[in-house]
């Protein structure tokens, strides 16, 4: 195999970001970068996408391609950071359209912000391909978590999103807006229906106090032991299972200052006459917090 894969784990967010690489042609792709951020000075921080770009300087790789599997709720991306720094190429789901649309009235944004994805370098639909380097590439659409999730396949890998957890973790919760844990079910069975050997790999993982942090496994191991959609597990069940879950969920920490980010391709707003960009965050627009589980799973 050709196919190298080289993961980041931001411990913070929980986020495992990839770069991926063709040594063939020494042209390289990257998948969820992680824009840091604190809440409580409201400072931003590109240290964990510098790790990233060191690894494609020290590697000798070119940036082709910036993917994202979805607009995150839980980490600020960097793919536009990484683009004004290394060149390629920022994609997502051509329904990222939809989720824009959703957030575009949730902040109450102006006629300047256009919910057509036009913030993106490129739109993905079901089943196209594309190449890193000499590589083939294929992006796979599995709704259910948000309604515009993407997997990527390239080779044996496939880089799942937050469609798939480690197999002790289950699958992505589906109360965000467009989500649904039918569609999520179905999406999942697409690709347990690959070869057992197909290695999986997860965009988060909140690992319980027994195990380091992981974020490789392959279908065999999902259809044998994922917690929530291993074999035998029908789905009705499921959809019975993660909505319960996900009514003891609440919002993720970052969600509000994340996705404003995120539907812009990573781009913060247009600083105003004073030079400073803001976030905005609307009051009283969420359900209040549960008293249950604080996971964002």
């Amino acid at each position: 195999m050709s196919l190298s894969i080289q993961p980041f784990f931001d411990s913070v967010t929980g986020t495992v970001s990839y770069a991926l690489s063709d040594p063939a042609s020494q042209m390289a792709a990257i998948i969820d970068p992680v824009l840091d951020y604190t809440p409580a000075s409201g400072r931003t921080s590109t240290a964990s996408a510098d790790r990233m770009l060191d690894y494609l300087r020290d590697q000798g790789l070119t940036l082709q391609w910036i993917l994202e599997t979805h607009a995150h709720a839980d980490h600020l991306s960097a793919a536009a950071y990484l683009r004004q720094q290394a060149g390629g190429r920022i994609a997502i789901g051509a329904p990222i359209r939809q989720v824009q649309g959703v957030f575009k009235t949730l902040y109450n944004l102006g006629a300047e912000f256009q919910a057509d994805g036009s913030q993106f370098d490129h739109l993905f639909a079901d089943g196209d391909t594309f190449m890193i380097g000499t590589l083939q590439a294929s992006a796979l659409f599995v709704p259910g978590h948000t309604p515009a999730d993407m997997a990527y396949q390239v080779e044996d890998a496939v880089f799942t999103g937050d469609t798939l957890f480690m197999p002790d973790l289950g699958t992505a919760r589906t109360d965000f807006p467009g989500g649904d844990a039918r569609t999520l079910y179905r999406s999942i069975q697409r690709i347990l229906a690959l070869p057992d050997a197909t290695r999986l790999f997860a965009c988060h993982d909140y690992p319980p106090d027994t195990r380091p942090a992981a974020w490789e496994s392959n279908v065999a191991q999902h259809k044998a032991h994922n917690i929530h959609v291993r074999d035998g597990i029908t789905e009705d069940a499921f959809v019975a299972l993660r909505q319960a879950r996900d009514a003891t969920l609440d919002a993720p920490a970052l969600m509000l200052p994340a996705l404003q980010v995120n539907i812009r391709a990573g781009h913060l707003p247009a600083a105003e006459a004073n030079g400073l960009s803001y976030l905005k965050i609307p009051l009283n627009a969420l359900p209040a917090a549960s008293a249950g589980a604080k996971e964002p799973r």
